[in-house]
């Protein structure tokens, strides 16, 4: 499945990313893998401070390799399914509802051992980056909604 276009606004970008039934369609291409269900939306969304994906795994479906990032922790939103996770060799069991932050270094990796499509969706963000958040960052605006 092709990605889907995005809507610009002055402000904004919107994709629709249909049904997450249909989000094994979504195909992501590495130098020597194809990861099927998944699409990453940083590039699409215009993103200049994260990348997030979304992903659903079917059935007996894995992660096809171990791996680490440099410098971005990863938070990991378990919306359907469950599976498991393996963290430096500790697997905790996820499923819908279960949230998972993974520091850089930490070697990872995930399946779906369940027999129904695990759909998730992965944060990536520079750790330790966070200098504002929620109240602290938030601004007020002085006009009301006009719907």
């Amino acid at each position: 499945m092709s990605n889907p276009e995005p809507i610009h606004g002055k402000n904004y970008t919107q994709v629709d990313t249909g049904p997450t039934d249909q989000w094994p369609d979504y195909t992501v291409a590495l130098p020597g893998a194809e990861l099927p269900g998944k699409m990453f939306l940083k590039d699409q969304l215009g993103l200049t401070g994260s990348e997030i994906s979304i992903n659903a795994m079917v059935p007996g479906g894995e992660m096809p390799f171990k791996h680490a990032h440099k410098q971005n922790e990863e938070v990991y939103i378990f919306i359907r399914g469950a599976g498991q996770i393996q963290i430096d060799g500790d697997t905790l069991n996820v499923k819908e509802g279960s949230m998972v932050r993974i520091a850089p270094g930490a070697q990872r990796v995930w399946r779906n051992n369940s027999d129904e499509l695990l759909v998730y969706i992965i944060l990536q963000v520079k750790e330790n980056s966070l200098v504002q958040y929620g109240l602290e960052d938030g601004v007020l605006a002085e006009d009301a909604p006009n719907w």
